[in-house]
């Protein structure tokens, strides 16, 4: 079930013989069936359903999709099957939710969904901050913008958005994440063994580096995650593996069938252990960092950073909005700076390009971000996004109905040749080439690549994300020729695309 949820959000489709919808009264509609009766969202096509177990014996040995072991063979697979739209019934609580694998069907729901959308994601961190120990949380307080809906979400984001988006503030971090670049730099020098390959586990590298980045954001300060000295029972290592198996248990939960919306099960308790764990610590952190404020020199003329600038609107919308920077900047960093560092390693014609232009001391990088964006676009670290819609649509002749949940498969779209020409092979060239150029990406619809969600819910963060991962790939690349040997990189569908072992990246000095 989990591999149908998961990988059938990576499922898109924009086929040739397929005519393009057109927008009627807000919605997207067919235009060769507008004088056609539309079909019940009951009729759209999708795995035969039983009774209980829904789609689940599809994907259990024997089934039609059990055999089926990547994403990407799997949202063929469905397409094949079923095209464009596609219905997963509901099980054990969970709803029904339709899947659109077309661009233009996607952008009317999406466009039209824009001023207070519903984001459908962890609904047992949803229940966390709103109903567990109930009595002990002031029920005035929001619970920040991943859990909160409609107009306390419009309220919250209004809030934190004039601080949170603005350049001038964000710009204030670049030196100090330089340094942050630079010392990690120095680590896996120092960590390298004699084949140049570093020691211990990759992923938990880059996720040391994605934590002193973001909490160097969000608190305004260094942790010294990179210390060598750093104990493995640190609250900073600490922090980092809740928050992976919190990512892990939410697909167990929000994800899969379970029962725990009914009653309390072991995984539910261990979920809201995790939770719990997770506020603590990084009510620790917060702590500290507002204590180093408190002494802070008040007669300083300095620009102000996020953590102080929101704790002068209150202190719950500071510690609130901290605390969910920790919790969504540290993985999702991560995983997107191995995939890049992949695609570099693999393409050494496209590294020596970026080293170039690094190398020329040229203040505009265009190269390297479109090395970035090419790496999002083949490796992004979500396969799509989620709405419950707010209204009716009619949609590729169907009607959806008010509070469906509809998922937007903008991974499976991206790496379609319809979309991208060459979609499997990296091409940075595609973002800053000639707009004649049959490969620039403005021939793409502007639907098909989505990395960052799109309009009011799009991500919050993307700003501080898009400069940490653009200096720490710029000192990379200045002071290693990347290589990669063996098979291909290996990627698990999850709550989010988990780049996973082995790890054979090879990291030869720049003479």
């Amino acid at each position: 079930m989990q591999s149908f949820r998961k990988s059938a959000i990576n499922l898109a489709v924009l086929n040739k013989q397929f005519v393009r919808s057109v927008t009627v009264s807000s919605s997207a509609v067919n235009s060769n069936e507008n004088c056609q009766e539309l079909k019940s969202w009951r009729e759209i096509p999708g795995p035969s359903s039983l009774p209980l177990i829904g789609q689940i014996h599809h994907f259990l040995p024997g089934g039609s999709l059990h055999t089926i072991e990547s994403n990407m063979g799997l949202s063929e697979k469905l397409y094949q099957l079923f095209g464009p739209i596609v219905r997963l019934d509901g099980a054990f609580g969970s709803p029904s939710i339709i899947f659109l694998f077309d661009a233009e069907a996607s952008s009317q729901i999406l466009r039209n969904e824009n001023w207070m959308p519903i984001r459908i994601g962890f609904q047992s961190l949803e229940y966390f901050r709103k109903n567990y120990k109930k009595s002990e949380r002031d029920q005035n307080e929001s619970t920040g913008l991943i859990t909160e809906q409609l107009e306390p979400w419009k309220k919250f984001r209004s809030t934190v958005n004039p601080i949170m988006l603005q350049t001038k503030t964000i710009k204030l971090y670049r030196n100090s994440l330089i340094e942050v670049a630079e010392d990690m730099i120095k680590r896996m020098k120092l960590i390298r063994n004699e084949k140049n390959m570093l020691e211990g586990k990759f992923d938990e590298e880059m996720n040391l580096w994605a934590l002193e980045s973001i909490a160097l954001v969000a608190l305004g300060g260094r942790l010294n995650c990179l210390d060598r000295s750093l104990p493995e029972n640190s609250p900073e290592r600490k922090l980092i593996q809740t928050i992976h198996d919190i990512f892990k248990t939410a697909e167990e939960i929000d994800f899969k069938p379970s029962l725990w919306r009914y009653i309390s099960t072991p995984t539910f308790k261990k979920a809201m252990n995790m939770y719990e764990t997770q506020v603590e610590l990084s009510k620790f952190f917060i702590g500290k960092a507002i204590k180093q404020l408190e002494t802070k020199d008040k007669n300083l003329n300095e620009e102000k950073g996020i953590l102080e600038k929101l704790l002068e609107i209150d202190e719950n919308t500071a510690v609130t909005m901290a605390s969910d920077m920790l919790f969504a900047g540290v993985d999702t960093a991560a995983n997107t700076m191995t995939a890049t560092l992949y695609l570099l390693g693999t393409n050494p014609e496209k590294q020596i390009k970026l080293r170039k232009e690094i190398m020329s001391g040229k203040e505009e990088r265009s190269y390297l971000k479109a090395c970035i964006k090419e790496s999002m676009r083949m490796l992004p670290v979500v396969a799509g996004n989620m709405r419950q819609t707010t209204k009716e649509y009619d949609i590729l002749g169907y009607r959806i109905p008010k509070d469906m949940h509809v998922s937007f498969g903008h991974q499976f779209l991206s790496s379609m040749e319809e979309q991208f020409p060459r979609a499997k092979e990296y091409i940075p060239e595609r973002w800053i080439t000639e707009k004649t150029d049959p490969l620039h990406h403005s021939n793409a619809h502007p639907f098909a690549f989505s990395p960052f969600g799109f309009g009011a819910r799009s991500c919050i963060g993307r700003r501080i994300a898009e400069l940490e991962i653009e200096i720490f790939l710029a000192k990379v690349i200045e002071n290693f020729h990347v290589e990669w040997f063996g098979p291909p990189l290996k990627v698990k569908p999850s709550t989010l695309n988990y780049i996973t072992e082995p790890f054979n990246f090879v990291f030869k000095d720049v003479k």
